[in-house]
C-alpha cells in the first residue's frame, strides 16, 4: 500500500502508479449477492449449468458493474492519505467493459493518479478532486476486464 501523509504529497504524485492489488477471487455467491441487490438475473450471470451449455465462456461471468463496484474496496488496498477525513465517490470520467470476468477468477487492479486538483467545500476544508485510472485485470489474460477513470473528492 502507498501512503501518503497529506493532500499535497498525494497530488505531487500525479502522473504516477498507485500500485497494484493481490489478487481476488470472483465467486458464485458474489455475482448472485449482486444480482439479487441490483435486480439483474440475467443466466449468464446467475445460471451455472445454462452458462455451461450456452455462454461462449462455459461458464458465468461477473456483472461489469460488480466489477466496477469493487473498486472503493481495491483502491482502499491501494492507497491511503492519512490526512483525509472524508472521501466521497463522485463519478467517472469514462468506464469500458473490455473483457469478461468469469465466476472463478482472480481479478486485480492497477491504478495511477492521473490528477489532483483542489476542491473545497467551504473555507474551513481542504480537499482536492482526484482522477484516478484504475484497469481491473484478470489473472492470465492480456486484455483488463474493465477500464475506467474514476473521480473521487477528498477532504482532510
Amino acid at each position: 500500500m502507498q501512503t501518503f501523509a497529506n493532500l499535497d504529497e498525494f497530488s505531487a504524485h500525479a502522473g504516477q502508479s498507485l500500485g497494484e492489488t493481490e489478487y481476488m477471487t470472483i465467486t458464485q455467491e458474489m455475482v448472485n449477492l449482486f444480482a439479487q441487490a441490483t435486480g439483474d438475473h440475467q443466466w449468464i450471470h446467475t445460471d451455472p449449468d445454462r452458462a455451461a451449455r450456452e455462454s461462449p465462456y462455459k461458464t458465468p461471468i461477473a456483472h461489469g458493474f460488480l466489477t466496477l463496484s469493487l473498486a472503493p474496496k481495491l483502491l482502499a488496498e491501494i492507497y491511503k492519505v492519512e490526512s483525509v477525513k472524508l472521501g466521497i465517490n463522485y463519478g467517472a470520467n469514462k468506464i469500458r467493459f473490455t473483457n469478461a470476468v468469469p465466476v472463478g477468477s482472480r481479478l486485480r487492479m492497477k491504478a495511477w493518479l492521473h490528477h489532483a486538483e483542489p476542491q473545497n467545500s467551504n473555507e474551513d476544508t481542504n480537499g482536492v478532486r482526484a482522477i484516478v485510472e484504475c484497469a481491473f485485470e484478470v489473472e492470465g489474460e492480456q486484455k483488463p476486464a474493465c477500464v475506467a477513470e474514476l473521480i473521487t473528492l477528498l477532504f482532510e
